[in-house]
């Protein structure tokens, strides 16, 4: 931490450089959100091709890493804010040990850890709210006697036992669902497909946090834009919801139906040719 020095915002100790580091550790918890995008891709991308679990299981470790150090790294960055602010606001006679304060106040914060903490973690929690969904939506025919039987694979905790093939095989067997018509279900997934709002399928699909309906990014966005303009709350546009007032904040790549609409494209295309 830079040392203090006779000038600056107290009359006594200028903070010019320790708010332009900072403002290079922010710069770097926007690296740490892109290691969990790119995390959260590959590990989407391990479960849709249904590559061995251990696999998947160490993007899971990875997205882990990551929350715990953007935890710690927020956790710094409020220790050090608090004690600028505390010193601006005493004005102590005598230069306090900075690097002192912002140890305590640091320690005091991260003493209160606890693994709900990554709850509180938007990419965190979206990662693990989409891998669920990419499993539920892993179903697949399976010809017996002429009937189509449908796998379905649950989400599996990060914890592993020793016996887990064992296991998700038990759980296949007991969540196989058995005489579904296919086409209906290609129908039911293509009307998901959707976009309330400009009624054509969507590329860029978007989840709302608080209603679970998605929309076209572009679509929605200017929507919500258009109406603050007019300062007026923007509705959610799909038919039969209750949500009056759809802010950007609201809004989350949904990773997992962007996949599957691109699964969907793709296997058209083939019939097609």
């Amino acid at each position: 931490m830079p040392g203090p020095s006779s000038s600056g915002s107290t009359g006594f100790i200028s903070f010019s450089g320790v708010e332009s580091a900072l403002s290079s550790l922010k710069n770097f918890q926007s690296c740490i959100s892109s290691g969990m995008d790119t995390a959260s891709s590959v590990a989407l991308d391990l479960v849709e091709t249904q590559t061995e679990v251990s696999s998947e299981y160490s993007m899971d470790k990875a997205m882990v890493e990551f929350a715990m150090m953007d935890r710690e790294l927020n956790h710094y960055l409020k220790a050090v804010q608090s004690t600028i602010n505390h010193v601006k606001a005493e004005r102590p006679g005598e230069i306090p040990d900075l690097k002192l304060l912002v140890e305590k106040k640091f320690l005091a914060l991260q003493n209160k850890n606890s693994d709900a903490d990554f709850q509180n973690n938007e990419k965190f929690a979206q990662f693990k709210q989409q891998l669920k969904e990419l499993k539920k939506q892993s179903v697949k025919p399976k010809e017996d006697g002429g009937h189509n039987d449908f796998e379905q694979i649950k989400d599996k905790d990060a914890s592993r036992a020793g016996n887990e093939r064992d296991g998700l095989q038990a759980e296949r067997e007991a969540d196989a669902t058995e005489g579904v018509d296919e086409d209906m279900i290609v129908t039911q997934s293509h009307t998901n497909f959707i976009c309330p709002i400009t009624q054509l399928e969507m590329k860029k699909p978007v989840k709302n946090k608080v209603c679970g309906h998605t929309y076209e990014e572009e679509a929605i966005v200017r929507m919500i834009e258009s109406k603050h303009k007019r300062k007026k709350k923007a509705c959610c546009p799909k038919i039969g919801c209750s949500h009056t007032d759809v802010r950007m904040s609201d809004l989350i790549q949904d990773e997992v139906l962007r996949r599957a609409i691109e699964s969907h494209s793709k296997k058209k295309h083939r019939q097609s040719d």
